[in-house]
């Protein structure tokens, strides 16, 4: 699957992701080390390379001009619902499209997959601001904490039905 986004000249490319291509580790590596620089170990849930090859995920990477921009992730909870994981842009791409490139891959595939509702954790302090805006500009919503999640004062919860 590709999802394209334009902005001007430039064209941001998201395809299923290699996870043994070394700037895929080293962004996941960054996305790990940022997340428990935020937020307090038992708090991330971020999924790591390892996880991320688990059978009931899908990882996307993201490409500017053929340079590794952002990734993120599909898992499925069942056969009605997945959640988002592992959203990561670039610092490089930063505010260039990429993020929303790979939520509408991502939207789009659960959709194709027959999900009636697609939902994320994210962090809730000021860091986070941007990524929940994201998520509230592609039609997301707060919501309670789902699948194995619990209240947590380090998360914020996001849900959209997809109908």
């Amino acid at each position: 699957m590709t999802a394209v986004s334009g902005e001007g000249e430039r064209v941001c490319q998201v395809v299923l992701g290699d996870l043994d291509a070394p700037e895929v580790i080293d962004l996941l590596a960054l996305h790990a080390t940022q997340m428990l620089e935020e937020t307090p170990p038992e708090s991330a849930h971020f999924l790591d390379a390892l996880a991320l090859r688990e059978f009931d995920v899908t990882f996307w990477t993201a490409h500017l001009d053929g340079h590794l921009a952002g990734c993120g992730a599909l898992r499925e909870l069942d056969a009605d619902h997945g959640e988002i994981k592992s959203m990561r842009t670039a610092p490089a791409h930063l505010r260039q499209g990429v993020a929303g490139a790979v939520l509408t891959t991502i939207v789009s595939e659960a959709r194709r997959r027959g999900y009636r509702r697609l939902s994320l954790e994210t962090g809730s302090g000021p860091t986070f601001e941007a990524a929940a805006r994201l998520y509230r500009n592609h039609g997301f919503t707060d919501c309670g904490p789902f699948a194995d999640y619990r209240l947590d004062p380090h998360s914020r919860f996001m849900t959209r039905e997809l109908g």
